[in-house]
């Protein structure tokens, strides 16, 4: 997930994450998914910098990742290089897959930023399209409803060097009308440089919402977990909504 902040410091994506800590809880979830529908192509959509489809490729998989962001594509070339069984793309949601894959992902709360319900329904399209027939897509998106109406939650802090200087790192969400915002802040340590401020705003994504888009898009069955423990869904606790969608 990231905006025209990130656009412009791809590498202070990075460095607002944990990633090792992040990639070992959500990769056991993964791992069941492809094991249960034998996937050896995998699509990462939206893949930001990279990181979920580096580690899937280093499970012995043949991964594509595509994000609509050039910058993006450029920063997981350069981090992970590229070859036959690992491929980056600039492509959007909507743009259709130049061939099938055995499952698909889009993680990191990213089909909240394909800017409406339609067009969050059409992107859902485009994966289930990109899937053979019994393959698994699976979909992960900040559970909004979860979320008190109006303060903004800050939810991450971290100190990180980024192009030889120190930054202080945050990131916020909040809902309002049924919208969600991410707040990001990015402050310079010992600079005379301003703070780089930006507000993203999600599209708000029900668990029927997905239900209904899968099932438009040839879904055999489509299961849903409100974290990547495999816990069920609930509406008013669960900080995530996971769907598992079989390709009918």
């Amino acid at each position: 997930m990231a905006g025209q902040l990130f656009e412009r410091h791809v590498e202070l994506y990075d460095a607002l994450i944990d990633w090792p800590k992040r990639l070992a809880n959500e990769g056991p979830f993964l791992r069941a998914v492809f094991d249960r529908c034998g996937a050896r192509r995998v699509l990462d959509a939206a893949c930001g910098t990279g990181q979920h489809a580096a580690m899937l490729h280093s499970w012995g998989l043949e991964v594509e990742g595509a994000d609509v962001s050039p910058a993006m594509i450029a920063r997981c070339r350069q981090q992970f290089g590229e070859s036959g069984t690992l491929r980056w793309t600039v492509r959007g949601f909507e743009e259709p897959a130049p061939t099938a894959f055995d499952a698909v992902v889009c993680l990191g709360n990213s089909l909240s930023l394909a800017g409406s319900r339609g067009g969050a329904q059409r992107a859902v399209a485009a994966m289930l399209a990109a899937l053979r027939s019994g393959g698994m897509c699976v979909i992960q998106v900040l559970n909004l409803w979860s979320l008190p109406e109006g303060p903004c939650i800050w939810q991450k802090f971290r100190r990180a060097r980024v192009d030889e200087r120190e930054h202080l790192l945050a990131k916020g969400v909040h809902r309002h009308a049924g919208a969600g915002f991410v707040e990001f802040l990015a402050l310079p340590v010992g600079a005379d440089e301003e703070p780089s401020y930006e507000t993203v705003r999600l599209t708000g994504l029900t668990r029927e919402d997905l239900a209904a888009f899968a099932s438009a898009g040839g879904a055999r069955q489509v299961e849903f977990f409100g974290n990547y423990a495999r816990d069920a869904y609930e509406p008013q606790r669960s900080m995530d909504l996971i769907a598992v969608v079989e390709k009918a």
